[in-house]
């Protein structure tokens, strides 16, 4: 079996996935097993890991939403249910990217694009309008004190400043649509704020209802 690929979580990659998210995010607090096993029972086909010849090397978390409910404001802990995606609700059209991350040693081998990928895959294959996620704003920390994170994010969208998330994003096809404050308090890095992004489904039918697929990544 050729390797990178990616397919959807298991329940025995959960150990895995809880250490390797606290190497990625040392100062932000993993996830339980108990969390990563809802969002397993409430989305399994949204729930999606890289893996390499080693294992696991990267994961992609997301749930469906009725995005009106929280366009205007909205923090992750009560988008995501703080994390058990007890908001997920099959009848909405917005796929809500919670969650996404790769081992920091193999970074720069292409497999956050495939994680995107698979989310995009999923966006067309159930025929959702659009995927929508707040990223993370670490490089905001080395200018916090000269602008605010807003300005920060249009510098990036403007080529002057590269963010490690943010322009990452924008590579990927997602348009910046502004700054979400306090989304994740414990994110000292960013200060708390997320970038708003979105990828339209250049596939979406109207006329046709969300499809659920059990296969999309076997």
């Amino acid at each position: 079996m050729p390797y990178p690929r990616v397919r959807n979580t298991r329940v025995e990659d959960i150990p895995a996935l809880i250490a390797l998210q606290a190497r990625v995010y040392p100062t932000i607090p993993p996830w339980s097993q108990r969390k990563l096993r809802e969002q397993l029972d409430v989305f399994p086909q949204g729930q999606i890991v890289v893996e390499t010849d080693d294992g696991v090397a990267g994961c992609a978390s997301a749930l469906i939403v009725l995005w009106d409910d929280w366009a205007e404001s909205h923090t992750w802990r009560e988008i995501t249910g703080a994390g058990t995606f007890d908001q997920h609700n099959p009848d909405g059209r917005t796929l809500y990217g919670a969650e996404v991350f790769v081992d920091p040693e193999v970074r720069g081998l292409g497999l956050g694009h495939l994680l995107y990928e698979g989310r995009r895959n999923l966006c067309r294959a159930m025929n959702l309008k659009r995927i929508i996620a707040c990223g993370r704003l670490p490089g905001y920390a080395a200018h916090a004190d000269a602008m605010s994170p807003e300005f920060y994010a249009q510098k990036v969208v403007w080529g002057d400043f590269t963010d490690p998330v943010l322009s990452f994003q924008l590579r990927e096809g997602f348009s910046y649509c502004g700054v979400i404050p306090d989304y994740l308090p414990e994110d000292v890095e960013s200060h708390g704020n997320a970038s708003l992004i979105v990828w339209l489904n250049p596939d979406y039918d109207p006329t046709r209802p969300t499809e659920i697929k059990e296969d999309i990544h076997p």
